[in-house]
Protein backbone atom coordinates (compact mmCIF):
# COMPACT_ATOMS: atom_id res chain seq x y z
CA UNK A 1 0.00 0.00 0.00
CA UNK A 2 1.12 3.56 -0.61
CA UNK A 3 1.20 4.23 3.16
CA UNK A 4 4.41 2.20 3.38
CA UNK A 5 6.17 5.20 1.83
CA UNK A 6 4.83 7.41 4.62
CA UNK A 7 5.68 5.33 7.67
CA UNK A 8 8.49 3.57 9.50
CA UNK A 9 6.03 0.99 10.77
CA UNK A 10 6.21 -2.34 8.91
CA UNK A 11 3.63 -4.11 11.05
CA UNK A 12 1.38 -3.61 14.05
CA UNK A 13 1.02 -5.38 17.39
CA UNK A 14 -2.53 -6.24 18.47
CA UNK A 15 -2.51 -6.13 22.27
CA UNK A 16 -5.81 -7.97 22.47
CA UNK A 17 -8.25 -8.00 25.36
CA UNK A 18 -6.10 -9.07 28.29
CA UNK A 19 -2.56 -10.00 29.37
CA UNK A 20 -3.71 -12.70 31.79
CA UNK A 21 -2.84 -16.17 30.48
CA UNK A 22 -5.80 -17.83 32.20
CA UNK A 23 -8.24 -15.20 30.94
CA UNK A 24 -6.88 -15.52 27.43
CA UNK A 25 -7.45 -19.28 27.47
CA UNK A 26 -10.98 -18.84 28.75
CA UNK A 27 -11.70 -16.21 26.09
CA UNK A 28 -10.23 -18.48 23.41
CA UNK A 29 -12.67 -21.27 24.31
CA UNK A 30 -15.59 -18.82 24.52
CA UNK A 31 -14.81 -17.08 21.20
CA UNK A 32 -14.15 -20.40 19.46
CA UNK A 33 -17.57 -21.69 20.53
CA UNK A 34 -19.21 -18.43 19.43
CA UNK A 35 -17.47 -18.61 16.06
CA UNK A 36 -18.47 -22.25 15.52
CA UNK A 37 -22.10 -21.41 16.34
CA UNK A 38 -21.87 -18.42 13.99
CA UNK A 39 -20.55 -20.53 11.11
CA UNK A 40 -23.03 -23.36 11.68
CA UNK A 41 -25.99 -21.06 12.26
CA UNK A 42 -25.47 -18.76 9.30
CA UNK A 43 -24.41 -21.53 6.93
CA UNK A 44 -27.45 -23.51 8.04
CA UNK A 45 -29.75 -20.55 7.37
CA UNK A 46 -28.32 -20.11 3.87
CA UNK A 47 -28.71 -23.82 3.05
CA UNK A 48 -32.25 -24.06 4.43
CA UNK A 49 -33.39 -21.03 2.43
CA UNK A 50 -31.69 -22.33 -0.69
CA UNK A 51 -33.01 -25.90 -0.42
CA UNK A 52 -36.64 -25.18 0.49
CA UNK A 53 -38.66 -23.76 -2.40
CA UNK A 54 -41.30 -22.28 -0.09
CA UNK A 55 -38.65 -19.92 1.30
CA UNK A 56 -37.77 -18.53 -2.12
CA UNK A 57 -39.38 -15.19 -1.30
CA UNK A 58 -37.94 -11.65 -1.03
CA UNK A 59 -37.87 -11.73 2.77
CA UNK A 60 -35.80 -14.90 2.91
CA UNK A 61 -33.65 -13.78 0.00
CA UNK A 62 -32.63 -10.78 2.12
CA UNK A 63 -32.23 -13.02 5.15
CA UNK A 64 -29.84 -15.31 3.29
CA UNK A 65 -27.78 -12.27 2.32
CA UNK A 66 -27.73 -11.16 5.97
CA UNK A 67 -26.47 -14.60 7.00
CA UNK A 68 -23.75 -14.39 4.34
CA UNK A 69 -22.69 -10.94 5.58
CA UNK A 70 -22.62 -12.08 9.21
CA UNK A 71 -20.55 -15.11 8.27
CA UNK A 72 -18.01 -12.94 6.44
CA UNK A 73 -18.13 -10.22 9.10
CA UNK A 74 -17.22 -12.63 11.89
CA UNK A 75 -14.56 -14.38 9.78
CA UNK A 76 -12.76 -11.10 9.12
CA UNK A 77 -12.17 -10.61 12.86
CA UNK A 78 -12.46 -13.84 14.85
CA UNK A 79 -9.75 -16.17 13.40
CA UNK A 80 -6.99 -13.60 13.97
CA UNK A 81 -8.34 -12.90 17.44
CA UNK A 82 -8.28 -16.61 18.25
CA UNK A 83 -4.69 -16.86 17.01
CA UNK A 84 -3.63 -13.94 19.22
CA UNK A 85 -5.33 -15.48 22.27
CA UNK A 86 -3.77 -18.91 21.76
CA UNK A 87 -0.22 -17.93 20.75
CA UNK A 88 2.29 -15.23 21.59
CA UNK A 89 2.19 -13.96 17.99
CA UNK A 90 0.33 -10.65 18.19
CA UNK A 91 1.76 -9.21 14.98
CA UNK A 92 -0.27 -8.25 11.94
CA UNK A 93 1.33 -6.78 8.83
CA UNK A 94 0.71 -3.16 7.84
CA UNK A 95 -1.13 -4.27 4.70
CA UNK A 96 -2.99 -7.03 6.52
CA UNK A 97 -4.19 -4.57 9.14
CA UNK A 98 -5.61 -2.16 6.57
CA UNK A 99 -7.19 -5.03 4.62
CA UNK A 100 -8.90 -6.24 7.81
CA UNK A 101 -10.12 -2.72 8.54
CA UNK A 102 -11.34 -2.29 4.96
CA UNK A 103 -13.47 -5.45 4.98
CA UNK A 104 -14.72 -4.70 8.49
CA UNK A 105 -16.04 -1.28 7.39
CA UNK A 106 -17.26 -2.62 4.03
CA UNK A 107 -19.32 -5.43 5.55
CA UNK A 108 -20.62 -3.24 8.37
CA UNK A 109 -21.79 -0.46 6.02
CA UNK A 110 -23.35 -3.02 3.68
CA UNK A 111 -25.29 -4.54 6.57
CA UNK A 112 -26.75 -1.14 7.46
CA UNK A 113 -28.27 -0.79 4.00
CA UNK A 114 -29.30 -4.43 3.84
CA UNK A 115 -31.28 -3.95 7.07
CA UNK A 116 -32.88 -0.90 5.45
CA UNK A 117 -33.87 -3.01 2.44
CA UNK A 118 -35.37 -5.61 4.76
CA UNK A 119 -37.39 -2.89 6.51
CA UNK A 120 -38.72 -1.69 3.15
CA UNK A 121 -39.66 -5.27 2.29
CA UNK A 122 -41.66 -5.56 5.55
CA UNK A 123 -43.30 -2.18 4.85
CA UNK A 124 -44.59 -3.35 1.46
CA UNK A 125 -45.67 -6.73 2.85
CA UNK A 126 -47.77 -5.21 5.66
CA UNK A 127 -48.90 -1.87 4.25
CA UNK A 128 -49.45 -2.93 0.63
CA UNK A 129 -49.93 -6.72 0.72
CA UNK A 130 -51.83 -6.92 -2.58
CA UNK A 131 -49.02 -5.15 -4.44
CA UNK A 132 -46.24 -7.07 -2.67
CA UNK A 133 -45.61 -9.72 -5.38
CA UNK A 134 -45.41 -7.00 -8.05
CA UNK A 135 -43.39 -4.40 -6.14
CA UNK A 136 -40.88 -6.77 -4.52
CA UNK A 137 -39.81 -8.43 -7.74
CA UNK A 138 -36.58 -10.37 -7.96
CA UNK A 139 -35.17 -7.54 -10.07
CA UNK A 140 -35.81 -4.99 -7.32
CA UNK A 141 -34.42 -7.33 -4.66
CA UNK A 142 -31.21 -7.82 -6.63
CA UNK A 143 -30.97 -4.06 -7.22
CA UNK A 144 -31.30 -3.36 -3.48
CA UNK A 145 -28.70 -5.99 -2.62
CA UNK A 146 -26.27 -4.76 -5.28
CA UNK A 147 -26.80 -1.16 -4.16
CA UNK A 148 -26.03 -2.13 -0.55
CA UNK A 149 -22.75 -3.77 -1.56
CA UNK A 150 -21.75 -0.87 -3.85
CA UNK A 151 -22.41 1.72 -1.15
CA UNK A 152 -20.56 -0.37 1.46
CA UNK A 153 -17.62 -0.83 -0.93
CA UNK A 154 -17.45 2.91 -1.68
CA UNK A 155 -17.83 3.93 1.96
CA UNK A 156 -15.03 1.62 3.07
CA UNK A 157 -12.77 2.64 0.19
CA UNK A 158 -13.08 6.34 1.05
CA UNK A 159 -12.36 5.58 4.73
CA UNK A 160 -9.21 3.63 3.92
CA UNK A 161 -8.00 6.21 1.37
CA UNK A 162 -8.41 8.95 3.99
CA UNK A 163 -6.35 6.97 6.49
CA UNK A 164 -3.86 6.01 3.80
CA UNK A 165 -2.33 9.51 4.03
CA UNK A 166 -1.51 9.23 7.73
CA UNK A 167 2.07 8.80 9.00
CA UNK A 168 3.06 6.20 11.58
CA UNK A 169 6.47 7.15 12.93
CA UNK A 170 7.04 5.37 16.21
CA UNK A 171 4.45 3.32 18.06
CA UNK A 172 2.94 0.32 16.33
CA UNK A 173 0.98 -1.02 19.30
CA UNK A 174 -2.78 -1.21 18.73
CA UNK A 175 -4.62 -1.43 22.04
CA UNK A 176 -7.42 -3.50 20.61
CA UNK A 177 -8.02 -7.05 19.39
CA UNK A 178 -8.45 -6.07 15.72
CA UNK A 179 -7.58 -3.20 13.38
CA UNK A 180 -10.35 -0.77 14.22
CA UNK A 181 -10.50 2.85 13.09
CA UNK A 182 -10.06 4.77 16.36
CA UNK A 183 -7.12 2.75 17.75
CA UNK A 184 -5.25 3.20 14.45
CA UNK A 185 -6.02 6.92 14.34
CA UNK A 186 -4.51 7.27 17.81
CA UNK A 187 -1.16 5.93 16.52
CA UNK A 188 -0.74 8.57 13.83
CA UNK A 189 2.06 11.07 14.41
CA UNK A 190 0.38 13.59 12.09
CA UNK A 191 -2.78 15.65 12.50
CA UNK A 192 -5.86 13.48 12.03
CA UNK A 193 -8.60 16.10 12.45
CA UNK A 194 -9.58 16.19 8.76
CA UNK A 195 -9.56 12.40 8.57
CA UNK A 196 -11.71 12.15 11.70
CA UNK A 197 -14.22 14.63 10.28
CA UNK A 198 -14.45 12.76 6.97
CA UNK A 199 -14.92 9.39 8.73
CA UNK A 200 -17.51 10.91 11.07
CA UNK A 201 -19.43 12.41 8.14
CA UNK A 202 -19.41 9.12 6.20
CA UNK A 203 -20.46 7.15 9.27
CA UNK A 204 -23.20 9.65 10.07
CA UNK A 205 -24.58 9.55 6.52
CA UNK A 206 -24.56 5.74 6.51
CA UNK A 207 -26.31 5.48 9.87
CA UNK A 208 -28.78 8.34 9.32
CA UNK A 209 -29.92 7.25 5.84
CA UNK A 210 -30.42 3.72 7.09
CA UNK A 211 -32.04 4.88 10.34
CA UNK A 212 -34.47 7.22 8.57
CA UNK A 213 -35.45 4.52 6.05
CA UNK A 214 -36.09 2.00 8.81
CA UNK A 215 -37.89 4.53 11.04
CA UNK A 216 -40.24 5.68 8.27
CA UNK A 217 -40.95 2.07 7.27
CA UNK A 218 -41.78 1.02 10.81
CA UNK A 219 -43.82 4.15 11.51
CA UNK A 220 -46.01 3.20 8.55
CA UNK A 221 -46.08 -0.44 9.67
CA UNK A 222 -47.14 0.53 13.19
CA UNK A 223 -49.85 2.81 11.84
CA UNK A 224 -51.19 0.01 9.66
CA UNK A 225 -51.10 -2.55 12.48
CA UNK A 226 -53.03 -0.24 14.82
CA UNK A 227 -55.81 0.01 12.23
CA UNK A 228 -56.30 -3.76 12.20
CA UNK A 229 -59.41 -4.64 14.20
CA UNK A 230 -58.73 -8.22 15.28
CA UNK A 231 -56.13 -9.03 17.93
CA UNK A 232 -55.01 -12.09 15.97
CA UNK A 233 -54.51 -9.96 12.87
CA UNK A 234 -52.39 -7.49 14.81
CA UNK A 235 -50.33 -10.29 16.31
CA UNK A 236 -49.75 -11.92 12.91
CA UNK A 237 -48.73 -8.61 11.32
CA UNK A 238 -46.38 -7.72 14.15
CA UNK A 239 -44.80 -11.18 14.24
CA UNK A 240 -43.66 -10.79 10.62
CA UNK A 241 -41.40 -7.87 11.53
CA UNK A 242 -40.60 -8.43 15.23
CA UNK A 243 -37.41 -10.41 14.53
CA UNK A 244 -36.10 -7.80 12.13
CA UNK A 245 -36.89 -4.98 14.55
CA UNK A 246 -35.02 -6.77 17.35
CA UNK A 247 -31.99 -7.39 15.12
CA UNK A 248 -31.95 -3.78 13.94
CA UNK A 249 -32.15 -2.44 17.51
CA UNK A 250 -29.20 -4.51 18.71
CA UNK A 251 -27.03 -3.74 15.67
CA UNK A 252 -27.73 -0.01 15.57
CA UNK A 253 -27.35 0.58 19.30
CA UNK A 254 -23.88 -0.99 19.50
CA UNK A 255 -22.61 0.66 16.31
CA UNK A 256 -23.86 4.14 17.26
CA UNK A 257 -22.44 3.76 20.77
CA UNK A 258 -19.01 2.89 19.37
CA UNK A 259 -18.51 5.03 16.28
CA UNK A 260 -20.67 8.16 16.25
CA UNK A 261 -18.46 10.07 18.65
CA UNK A 262 -15.10 11.91 18.50
CA UNK A 263 -11.83 10.02 18.88
CA UNK A 264 -11.12 11.58 22.29
CA UNK A 265 -14.23 9.86 23.67
CA UNK A 266 -12.76 6.44 22.88
CA UNK A 267 -12.57 4.24 25.99
CA UNK A 268 -10.43 1.10 25.70
CA UNK A 269 -12.28 -1.27 28.02
CA UNK A 270 -15.81 -0.06 27.31
CA UNK A 271 -15.42 0.02 23.54
CA UNK A 272 -13.67 -3.34 23.45
CA UNK A 273 -16.68 -4.96 25.11
CA UNK A 274 -18.99 -3.29 22.58
CA UNK A 275 -16.67 -4.43 19.77
CA UNK A 276 -16.80 -8.05 20.93
CA UNK A 277 -20.58 -7.79 20.91
CA UNK A 278 -21.03 -6.52 17.36
CA UNK A 279 -18.16 -8.43 15.73
CA UNK A 280 -18.81 -11.84 17.32
CA UNK A 281 -22.03 -12.01 19.33
CA UNK A 282 -24.47 -10.34 16.92
CA UNK A 283 -23.46 -12.53 13.92
CA UNK A 284 -24.12 -15.54 16.18
CA UNK A 285 -27.45 -14.17 17.46
CA UNK A 286 -28.97 -13.31 14.07
CA UNK A 287 -29.64 -16.94 13.04
CA UNK A 288 -31.31 -17.44 16.45
CA UNK A 289 -33.36 -14.24 16.14
CA UNK A 290 -34.47 -14.84 12.56
CA UNK A 291 -34.42 -18.63 12.51
CA UNK A 292 -35.47 -20.32 15.74
CA UNK A 293 -38.19 -17.73 16.34
CA UNK A 294 -39.55 -18.24 12.82
CA UNK A 295 -42.07 -21.03 12.27
CA UNK A 296 -41.54 -21.04 8.50
CA UNK A 297 -37.80 -21.68 8.90
CA UNK A 298 -38.42 -24.46 11.42
CA UNK A 299 -41.06 -26.03 9.16
CA UNK A 300 -38.67 -25.78 6.22
CA UNK A 301 -35.99 -27.61 8.22
CA UNK A 302 -38.49 -30.34 9.08
CA UNK A 303 -39.46 -30.70 5.39
CA UNK A 304 -35.80 -30.95 4.35
CA UNK A 305 -35.12 -33.60 6.99
CA UNK A 306 -38.20 -35.56 5.92
CA UNK A 307 -37.14 -35.46 2.28
CA UNK A 308 -33.69 -36.76 3.19
CA UNK A 309 -35.22 -39.52 5.28
CA UNK A 310 -37.63 -40.46 2.48
CA UNK A 311 -34.80 -40.57 -0.06
CA UNK A 312 -32.79 -42.87 2.19
CA UNK A 313 -35.75 -45.22 2.63
CA UNK A 314 -36.34 -45.23 -1.13
CA UNK A 315 -32.73 -46.27 -1.73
Amino acid sequence: MRSRNNTNVADFILMGLTDSEDTRRALFVLFLLIYLFTVLGNTGMILIIRLDLQLHTPMYFFLSQLSFLDLCYSTVITPKTLENLLTSNKYISFTGCFIQMYFFVFLGATEFFLLSSMAYDRYIAICNPLQYPVVMSMRLCCTLITGSYVIGFTDSLVNVLCMNHMHFCSSNVIYHFFCDIFPILSLSCTETYDTEIMIFILSSITVMVSFITISVSYASILSTILKINSASGKHKAFSTCASHLLGVTIFFSTMIFTYLKPKKSYSLGRDQVASVFYTMVIPMLNPLIYGLRNKEVKNALIRIMQKREDSRQFK
